[in-house]
């Protein structure tokens, strides 16, 4: 059976929310949907081999090296936060799971503080499950590690940083854990952290991340659009004091974004993360964005994290080379890149309950309109009102 063996074993990004929500935020409530938008067609009986995964997860708890560890490498946090988390359990009521032939439906509900740690750890296990019961076989081991330590070998020549984001759609733990570890035993200073926090505990690097889209969407829900960068980044300045400084600037398209990154922020912020549309394109509107606000763009820094290979790696670092300050995060071409199709799936929040607010459905206005995410007529009232044209 599929299953996780940390509470620990999920996206850095969504401890830092949670620790920022639990501060701000801790009577709200949100709802999630998965979403397969690779069409990907489940086996019979999925839908209770999740569960049964899921079930699991309540066994979890933080240990006490995880906690020394946790605390030990992000002293911006309170020391309260490490005693919350010691206590939190995943409580499977708050998740639904359904299955009608082939299709899959997986809903989650409850307090906000509380379900936004479920969202990786589902898609992970989605993820296992699905090569489990399809019986596709991946290439061996030794081969995997080749394929890592060959990727490498090209990426030292172009003398950039490159970090693991890959926990949502990896293949499989298993495989997650030997690629960290032909990472971390690769002779260059290349690879610089992982955003999954167990493994950067096990391997002792860096973990990395900030925040994510559904930051800005509850954002959204509890202000409005026209407000939800301005003060998302203005509560997560309040909450982090300047550390954990790489905005996300693409839930409502970047347009949006650098109307409202205004020049406190600019200058707080070490830098910005790419994650949908054309990388070149947003170089090019970041380093106008800096400059126009006279801050030397090679004092800053985008973190792209959209799809990454190879080629596009190399294309985006010819570009910035010189011009701005520039790292990446690579997902499933590290961990699923082991001969078979990569699933294209993802778990988004579709509804919030600010406090003393009501249900308010949410949305992502992505960079790329194909990656839009949400109700098809709020998403057309949004771009109306933020003067968006796709």
């Amino acid at each position: 059976m599929a299953k996780l063996i940390s509470i620990l074993d999920n996206d850095f990004y969504k401890f830092t929310m949670q620790y920022a929500v639990v501060k701000l935020f801790p009577k709200a409530k949100a709802r999630y949907q998965f979403i397969n938008r690779g069409k990907h067609e489940f086996p019979e009986g999925f839908a209770a081999k999740l569960t049964e995964s899921i079930q699991a997860l309540s066994k979890l708890k933080l240990t006490k090296e995880e906690k020394i560890f946790f605390a030990e490498s992000c002293p911006y946090m309170d020391p309260t936060y490490f005693d919350f988390l010691q206590g939190y359990r995943y409580d499977p009521e708050e998740v639904k799971i359904e299955q009608t032939g082939c299709e899959l439906s997986v809903k989650i509900e409850g307090y906000w503080y509380r379900t936004i740690l479920w969202e990786v750890p589902i898609m992970s296990l989605i993820c296992e499950i699905y090569y489990e019961m399809t019986g596709l076989q991946r290439v061996a081991d030794e081969e995997v590690m080749h394929i890592v330590e060959s990727k490498m070998d090209k990426y030292d020549k172009l003398d950039i940083t490159i970090a693991d984001f890959g926990t949502r759609r990896r293949h499989s733990f298993d495989v997650h854990d030997l690629v960290i570890k032909t990472l971390i035993n690769h002779p260059s200073k290349t690879f610089i952290g992982t955003s999954n926090l167990f493994l950067a505990m096990k391997y002792n690097t860096k973990q990395i991340g900030t925040h994510a889209h559904e930051w800005f969407m509850f954002h959204a829900a509890k202000y409005g659009y026209k407000m939800a960068n301005l003060l998302g980044l203005e509560n997560w300045a309040d909450v982090y004091l300047g550390d954990l400084g790489i905005a996300l600037s693409d839930t409502y398209t970047t347009e949006a974004f650098f109307k409202q990154f205004n020049k406190k922020l600019t200058k707080l912020f070490d830098g910005v993360r790419h994650d949908s549309g054309d990388a070149i394109e947003f170089a090019q509107k970041t380093i106008n964005h800096y400059l126009s606000l006279g801050i030397n763009p090679l004092s800053k820094s985008i973190i792209f994290s959209d799809g990454l290979d190879y080629d596009k790696v190399e294309k985006i670092s010819n570009y910035c080379k010189g011009k701005i300050g520039y790292s990446f995060g690579i997902g499933t071409d590290f961990t699923n890149d082991v001969g078979l199709p990569r699933m294209n799936i993802v778990l988004k929040m579709t509804e919030a309950l600010p406090e003393n607010g009501e249900w308010t459905p949410v949305i992502k206005l992505s960079d790329e309109p194909m990656k839009h995410t949400g109700d098809s007529k709020e998403i057309e009232m949004a771009k109306r009102y933020l003067h968006i044209d796709d």
